[in-house]
């Protein structure tokens, strides 16, 4: 991978699969969000991953005027680099589910926004967020939460190569978005080097490890170094390599991958806890974690415009946020 001067640290807020019975201090509101966003680039954040959710009850929803709500808010008050989800379901998804429909709902906010980075999910995903049912059994604050989750039982989050290919033209080529490249098996670094040798995405690219997730790779230290290894071997020099984890998982993998030479992915959406048995009470608390960790091993944290120069983004000016 490319030689690392300094980490960057990615925050994602909010995420989609967690719902609001499961944290108290997962943010909903556009002004939730925005502050904590904000917050989380004044820990250390280079970057912030985002998502959206309708503000009454908190349910996932790919409308650009909700991330309107919020994205501009973050711009003018931090210096964070800003990366729009290209996954997000929404209520139509689980009422009717309609694949190809959904997919186009997904690039809504990416193409409108035209943000510096978007991600790009490497294939498709069978979210196994219905398991968690039973431990919110009576539990759950809003009349939404249970079925959605129970419909991830069902669902299939599509990505084809012809959806693929419309998110390189439209967002990379068209609007120079840069793409975090999420990976969540190593079947999925060989689909990233497929379309590279088709030249839908040129490098440098930036390959996020996804690790912990139902239906993909564990969060152990041998399925990390295999991630690492395996793109080491397909992109050579070509790519910059972070790593996330879910839940109890995050801070190990993160470390984990650091002192492998990663940059490291943190937030609520990837987990809701501080500690063994503690709930992580915003998104800031985990990056200022992280960042203790990282320094206390020597490690530098990055910018967000030495990440910039580093991932070769447009810059904020030339976003429509």
């Amino acid at each position: 991978m490319i030689r690392r001067d300094k980490v960057i640290i990615t925050c994602a807020i909010t995420g989609a699969a967690h719902t609001p019975s499961m944290s108290p201090y997962l943010p909903i509101t556009p002004e939730q969000i925005a502050d904590e966003a904000v917050a989380a680039a004044e820990a250390g954040a280079a970057m912030v991953h985002l998502h959206a959710r309708e503000p009454e009850e908190g349910f996932p929803t790919t409308d650009p005027e909700v991330y309107r709500q919020f994205v501009g808010s973050i711009k003018e008050r931090c210096d964070a680099i800003i990366n729009i989800t290209s996954g997000q379901p929404d209520r139509q998804a689980v009422e009717q589910p309609d694949a190809d429909a959904l997919f186009q709902r997904r690039l809504l906010a990416p193409k409108e926004f035209s943000p510096e980075v978007c991600s790009f999910n490497l294939g498709p995903m069978i979210p196994g967020v219905w398991a968690t049912v039973p431990r919110f059994e009576g539990k759950f604050k809003y009349s939404w939460e249970k079925p959605f989750l129970e419909a991830t039982r069902r669902i299939t989050m599509t990505n084809t190569y012809e959806g693929m290919e419309q998110i390189a033209r439209e967002l990379g080529e068209e609007r120079g978005v840069k793409f975090e490249f999420e990976a969540f098996d190593i079947g999925e670094l060989h689909t990233l080097r497929f379309i590279a040798d088709q030249g839908w995405v040129k490098p440098p690219f930036l390959i996020q490890s996804v690790m912990g997730f139902p239906g993909g790779l564990s969060a152990s230290p041998a399925h990390i170094l295999h991630m690492k290894q395996t793109a080491d071997e397909l992109f050579g020099d070509e790519y910059h390599w972070s790593c996330l984890a879910a839940g109890k998982d995050q801070m190990r993998a993160v470390t984990t991958a650091a002192l492998l030479g990663g940059h490291v992915r943190v937030g609520l959406e990837d987990s809701l806890w501080y500690g063994r048995g503690e709930l992580a009470k915003s998104n800031a608390d985990q990056v200022r974690r992280i960042r203790r960790i990282l320094e206390e091993l020597s490690l530098e944290i990055a910018t967000p415009d030495e990440a910039r120069e580093m991932l070769q983004t447009k810059g904020a000016d030339n976003t429509n946020i």
